[in-house]
């Protein structure tokens, strides 16, 4: 993991426009750092979507038209602390529903975290973790034919370029069988005012979650980035639907990383790409389904109509 963090790392820094992985935001302090996030007053994407699992969960069943003595497994790219899927998961347990979750993430402490609770929470429901990057993990699908359903919530499809995204898309077609769902669920375009501030609150809780890249970078990999030195500065264009953090260089310094035996010079405003957030309306998702083999069977609404889940159906 480390030699994947350090290529990973040298590869972004050494671009012509600098970036790092936003993958690498979440170890145990990033993921306590992203829990604060959701419950930021600025943060609506984790409401709008907890508001359709809460008062929209029967409506959820009954479009995905999961049969109660039909096992099936339920796939979770990306589980996070999953708080939206446990109002799902309590329906499905309580009405004896056949099926085994399977929460998928790239931090480890997140997944234990969630087996820990779920075990006291809902001891019913069967859980199988899987530690990995849902790139990777996709692959292993393939190898189960039970009739499956696919969570990929958070708007996390948002991080991917268009491009990326098609390609994701298609690959997950690919995992998947005849009729089986997916549940993908996307923030929506809106006005600036309302998108922006959620990835700049005024406490600098996404600050410190960008920032925590760094203080990775130089506990792992023996770097000597003077977090006071850089700045966190987000952009959201309403005509692209596309937000984008950046940790900006506040002048002119060399950093070193002792593990790639490395310096890399930064210039007064200079950007590092940390993420895109791309918001969605039917049309955008329209093109990144196009040439896969997955489409629209409707879309739920939160009562803002910020968010939507739609419902996704393999032909």
């Amino acid at each position: 993991m480390k030699d994947t963090f350090k290529n990973d790392i040298n590869i972004g820094l050494s671009a012509n426009e600098k970036s790092l992985p936003s993958k690498y935001f979440y170890d145990k302090i990033g993921d306590a750092l992203f829990v604060k996030i959701m419950n930021l007053p600025e943060y609506y994407l984790t409401k709008a979507e907890f508001d359709i699992f809460k008062n929209q969960t029967q409506d959820i069943i009954d479009t995905l038209k999961i049969a109660p003595d039909t096992y099936f497994e339920l796939i979770e790219l990306g589980a996070g602390d999953g708080t939206k899927t446990k109002e799902l998961l309590k329906v499905l347990s309580h009405k004896n529903y056949a099926f085994e979750y399977l929460p998928i993430d790239i931090s480890l402490n997140a997944l234990e975290q969630l087996e820990t609770r779920l075990s006291k929470e809902l001891p019913k429901v069967k859980v199988t973790k899987k530690q990995g990057d849902y790139f990777e993990v996709l692959e292993g699908l393939k190898n189960s034919h039970h009739p499956k359903v696919v969570l990929f919530l958070g708007s996390n499809i948002g991080n991917l370029g268009d491009a990326e995204a098609k390609t994701f898309i298609s690959n997950l077609s690919d995992a998947l069988n005849k009729n089986d769902k997916v549940l993908l669920g996307i923030d929506l375009i809106k006005p600036e005012h309302i998108v922006l501030p959620a990835y700049n609150d005024k406490a600098g809780v996404t600050k410190a979650f960008n920032f925590n890249l760094l203080h990775r970078i130089n506990s792992e990999l023996e770097a000597d980035f003077n977090l006071q030195q850089f700045s966190h500065t987000p952009e959201y264009s309403e005509n692209t639907g596309i937000a984008k953090s950046f940790i900006v260089s506040d002048k002119n310094q060399n950093v070193t990383i002792g593990a790639l035996n490395k310096t890399f010079q930064f210039k007064a405003g200079e950007k590092i790409h940390t993420e895109t957030s791309r918001k969605y309306n039917d049309d955008v998702l329209g093109s990144i389904l196009k040439n896969s083999d997955l489409s629209i069977v409707t879309k739920l609404l939160d009562s803002n109509k910020y968010f939507a889940d739609y419902i996704l159906e393999k032909r």
